[in-house]
């Protein structure tokens, strides 16, 4: 027997809404991490 697809919504898949600030969190630690990787290579 071919079993039925349930599809609900994105939401209540995660059992609640994604806030925004990941992506700033994401942003500034990509900054942070290349700004060190240039303090690491202008030291040699």
């Amino acid at each position: 027997m071919a079993q039925q697809e349930t599809h609900i919504s994105t939401d209540r898949a995660r059992a609640g809404s994604t806030p925004h600030i990941v992506r700033y969190v994401l942003g500034i630690s990509l900054a942070l991490a290349i700004v060190a990787m240039a303090l690491i290579l202008g030291v040699q």
